[in-house]
């Protein structure tokens, strides 16, 4: 079966612990698909599960899986018809994954090595087959890499995985080959649906993971030269002219933002996959990464003088489903989940241990309702939309107020829960803060549109001006 929601669209972030203001690993995505394709939010407890055995309604791809699965939480699609697509959370193990940033691989290797359309693993099934399993970073990237070998994979795909003191970054680049590297704890990575990895140090067991044999496979069949290093983005990645305006720009965007003392081009292929960040950078900084939008530059599509000049494609558009940020420090774990686009939604911090879902999260699906919490933030982006000068101001106001009374009510529940001794009163504590956050946001956002449709109820191309009663 063949998905209609295309994965082409995604960006990523990921950031070493040295690299934030509190020494906690970060790791983010963009998930971008179509523009009204609604995200649930769940909370996956902790099973033993008998003859546990995925089996993909993507194509036909299936694995045996362990009896044993961790909690985790996850955000899946408002359907299972075309495959769950759980995509991103963090489980019990205080391990993140986020899956995937879809990648392209070039016509030459994949002469030699093709994907597997129909029986490879896709990006629908990676976080439910993966994350309830590993208990480290590293065990993600070697537990994904061993169904690659074992399975083969359906497309080309980079994989985020994180735990408190490391974070990783794994690319599939054919049907059977793929590398991963450790983002080093002083320094950053934004990626953008292009295979992003540069040299390879195989002698570097404790920043590489390599697919057995990738070195024989690029050798024998003529792919790069043996006395060049080992550029995985060139010998396995595209150079296309559409990579300049698609992909490149948003991580050009992404560094400007976080490295702003560096002068590069967007329209560059050398663009580094690693960066070290001019100044520590904190959960919102992150957060402003994956909403930018070229904002305030010649580039901005929200602002109609930049008609005429190059049609970037930004980091946060009109096809993201949701956005995430995982972040991991210490014993505190937060699961940061935007609804919609992330320029127009807020980031609720979600405690992933939670065992109850807020109401409005479990619902929505492909028709507008409103008893959807997807649907609540996409209503207020699309009220925007219509005329983004006049209705931005209410609309930042309504964010800068929520991410304040959001970060306020988080910190008082940590507070809360570093004095519980009892497991079953932190989960309780959990549950309860877990609802109260998306009441604030729900309720703010609600009251939103309620002005904006009141105050659009005037632009009607029907109001007669010259007498008001008439």
């Amino acid at each position: 079966m063949t998905s209609p929601v295309g994965r082409s669209s995604c960006t990523s972030i990921l950031i070493g612990k040295n690299a934030t203001v509190d020494g906690s690993v970060i790791i983010g995505r963009n998930e971008d698909a179509k523009t009204a394709w609604p995200k649930h939010l769940a909370f996956n407890s902790h099973q033993t599960i008998k003859n546990n055995i995925f089996k993909s309604k993507d194509n036909k791809f299936q694995m045996e899986l362990p009896n044993e699965r961790f909690s985790y939480s996850s955000t899946p699609e408002w359907t299972d018809k075309y495959g769950v697509f759980e995509e991103d959370g963090i489980n019990e193990y205080h391990v993140a994954m986020s899956a995937t940033e879809s990648a392209y691989a070039n016509d030459r290797v994949m002469a030699m090595d093709p994907f597997d359309e129909e029986k490879g693993i896709l990006e629908e099934a990676m976080v439910t087959v993966v994350l309830p399993y590993i208990k480290s970073a590293r065990e993600g990237v070697e537990r994904l890499g061993k169904i690659v070998q074992k399975h083969g994979a359906a497309e080309a795909d980079g994989i985020l995985f994180a735990d408190r003191d490391e974070a990783w970054y794994m690319e599939i680049g054919s049907g059977h080959h793929y590398v991963a590297q450790r983002i080093p704890d002083d320094s950053y990575a934004v990626v953008a649906n292009q295979l992003a990895i540069q040299v390879i140090d195989f002698n570097d067991k404790d920043n590489f993971i390599t697919s057995p044999g990738i070195q024989e496979f690029v050798y024998q069949n003529n792919l790069w030269p043996k006395n060049k290093p080992f550029n995985f983005r060139l010998i396995f990645g595209t150079h296309d002219d559409s990579d300049l305006t698609y992909n490149t720009p948003r991580v050009w965007s992404g560094q400007k933002l976080l490295t702003p003392s560096v002068n590069q081009d967007p329209e560059s292929f050398d663009l580094p996959f690693i960066r070290k960040p001019d100044h520590p950078v904190s959960i919102q900084d992150a957060q402003r990464v994956l909403s930018d939008h070229f904002n305030g530059t010649q580039y901005d599509l929200t602002n109609s003088k930049n008609e005429g000049q190059p049609a970037y494609r930004p980091i946060a558009v009109a096809t993201t489903q949701e956005s995430h940020l995982l972040q991991l420090r210490g014993e505190d774990m937060t699961h940061w989940l935007a609804m919609g686009i992330a320029a127009q939604s807020v980031y609720i911090p979600f405690y992933p241990q939670g065992t109850k879902v807020p109401t409005m999260f479990k619902y929505g699906k492909e028709e507008f309702s409103t008893n959807s919490a997807y649907w609540v933030f996409k209503m207020a982006s699309v009220l925007v939309d219509r005329n983004w000068n006049k209705y931005a101001t209410s609309l930042v106001n309504t964010q800068k107020a929520t991410n304040l009374a959001l970060n306020k009510l988080r910190a008082k529940y940590d507070k809360k829960l570093a004095q519980e001794k009892d497991e079953a009163k932190k989960v309780e504590l959990v549950n309860e803060a877990n609802k109260k956050l998306t009441d604030v946001a729900i309720k703010n956002y609600q009251k939103l549109n309620a002005k904006l449709i009141t105050a659009q109820t005037a632009d009607s191309p029907l109001r007669f001006k010259i007498d008001p009663n008439l």
